[in-house]
């Protein structure tokens, strides 16, 4: 007859009690990091079972106009273009950066439409969920410029930058949309760099011997994506930033190229262009909705095979950057999900 089962607390008497703490805290331990893994990956599979319903949601969502009191239904992306370029602003609480930077930029599209009467164009501002005055200023612009010209799309509430210019994206008008930064830190004048790099492209490619005859020659339809970039500006930066903002950009540089790979050297320049071709793959299939979607899009990008290339432009510091410290590491949180979701196929990409 087989002795009965020892009693655990029998066994944990004979072990040494240095021994018996190590294997109760390696338990506790591992049941911890057990129990993280499980919620992040939950996490990741939430944002996957979302995008599939923002995917095949039907948007209902309108601009207001100030001027008649109507509401202009959204367009779409996959809608045929009706102007030649759209710019998109993200915005949350920027009703003291705004106006300086939107009457910049609306002044120097009023300059090219007036020299140039094929160049149309419109500025869409996402209101982020704002608590300050953002909207009324925005809706200012709207009264002075006309609908035609500049929309504000509320999102009610603050979901993050990448989901405003996801958004924005999506309810754009534009053969180019561009993304550029509420605080006017880049200057608009710019685009024509960009511009001229998707002209290129568009022409190499139409071009290109494997081309088709009977593709199509609109600019819209080419796939590009270029990207400014505050690189060549760097080590500028590098002198007069604190020691340990350093060591942390240039950890979470070296986390991004983990990522995303090679390719891009500055990810986060908020100044972006993209054929609406190109902008119909990329923000139906972006997940990420505040800080490394632009990581996300370079992701993106290589693996739908869209050309992109990235443009020096001017770059001022603006104060009242919303970049804090504890941000870093959210960041890399971003890109972890980056790097499990597509790399374990939880998150499918949609051609």
């Amino acid at each position: 007859m087989m002795a009965a089962a020892w009693p655990l607390s029998a066994v944990a008497g004979l072990l040494p009690a240095s021994l018996s703490l190590t294997l109760l805290l390696a338990t506790l331990v591992s049941i911890l990091v057990l129990g993280a893994a499980a919620v992040f990956f939950e996490h990741i599979r939430k944002i996957g079972c979302m995008h599939s319903l923002e995917r095949s949601a039907v948007s209902d969502a309108f601009f207001e106009d100030p001027n008649s009191l109507k509401k202009v239904p959204c367009p779409s992306v996959f809608d045929p273009p009706e102007k030649y370029i759209s710019l998109i602003v993200p915005a949350y609480n920027e009703e003291h950066r705004l106006p300086e930077a939107l009457t910049e930029t609306l002044n120097y599209l009023k300059r090219r439409s007036t020299a140039d009467k094929s160049f149309s164009y419109e500025v869409l501002i996402v209101d982020d969920g704002s608590t300050d005055r953002t909207s009324k200023v925005a809706f200012g612009f709207v009264k002075q410029h006309k609908i035609d010209n500049v929309r504000v799309l509320l999102l009610g509430r603050n979901h993050g930058k990448g989901e405003a210019v996801r958004k924005g994206m999506l309810h754009s008008r534009g053969e180019l949309l561009l993304m550029l930064d509420a605080d006017g830190a880049t200057k608009v004048t710019d685009l024509e760099k960009l511009e001229a790099q998707v002209h290129a492209l568009a022409k190499k490619a139409k071009s290109s011997p494997g081309t088709s005859t009977s593709s199509s020659h609109n600019l819209s339809d080419v796939e590009i994506a270029v990207f400014g970039s505050r690189a060549h500006l760097e080590k500028q930066a590098l002198a007069t930033r604190k020691w340990y903002r350093n060591f942390l950009m240039k950890g979470f540089h070296l986390v991004v190229l983990l990522t995303a790979g090679p390719g891009i050297k500055d990810t986060q320049c908020g100044f972006k262009m993209f054929t609406r071709a190109a902008a119909r793959k990329l923000f139906t299939n972006i997940r990420l909705k505040r800080w490394c979607f632009d990581v996300e899009l370079v992701y993106l990008c290589k693996r739908l095979w869209i050309p992109m290339i990235e443009v020096s432009v001017n770059w001022t510091e603006i104060p009242g950057s919303k970049v804090r410290m504890t941000s870093i590491m959210h960041m890399v949180f971003e890109l972890l999900l980056i790097k499990v979701g597509y790399g374990l196929g939880i998150w499918k990409i949609y051609s």
